[in-house]
């Protein structure tokens, strides 16, 4: 009787094993990132004290902070996770509690539905948020949406490659 026929089975075994093992070891793509009363952990959009976090939320695509300064101002810290790509500019909050930020005639609009990026009338992306913390309400994580595509903005932070961190 030969041996090689037993080992056939343990070998499917011992691999679906060690697949599990890998699976349970891995991270989830769609796990919350993590946050604290200032924003997102190791990102660009965090506020840093002394302005604190007003809003802050993640679409599939992006993650967003709402910061306002000591004085009263306010100020948009996005980054898109697909590559990194970073803006920080002033921001003012509407008088439905939305806040607008404009840069080089491009309007980002940060709600707690979506962020919508606009030109003029012309609505480039609408990302629905999968979270969101701040005046108008918290919501947990909720099932992943459809990537919408974007167009290359500065280099990423080290933390932010591959929007997993």
């Amino acid at each position: 009787m030969s041996t090689s026929g037993t080992r056939t089975p343990q070998l499917i075994l011992g691999a679906v094993a060690g697949l599990a093992l890998i699976a349970i070891a891995v991270p989830s793509a769609s796990a919350a990132p993590a946050t604290d009363d200032q924003g997102f952990l190791n990102s660009t959009a965090r506020c840093s004290a002394p302005d604190v976090a007003v809003a802050f939320g993640n679409t599939e695509t992006s993650r967003v902070a709402i910061c306002k300064s000591p004085d009263g101002d306010y100020e948009y810290r996005g980054v898109r996770m697909r590559d990194g790509a970073r803006l920080i500019v002033p921001a003012t909050q509407s008088d439905h509690g939305e806040f607008n930020a404009d840069s080089d005639g491009i309007t980002y609009t940060v709600s707690a539905d979506s962020l919508i990026v606009s030109m003029g009338t012309k609505v480039i992306r609408d990302e629905p948020m999968v979270s969101f913390h701040g005046p108008q309400g918290s919501r947990a994580p909720a099932a992943p949406q459809t990537p919408t595509p974007t167009t290359p903005l500065p280099p990423p932070l080290p933390a932010e490659v591959g929007g997993d961190s």
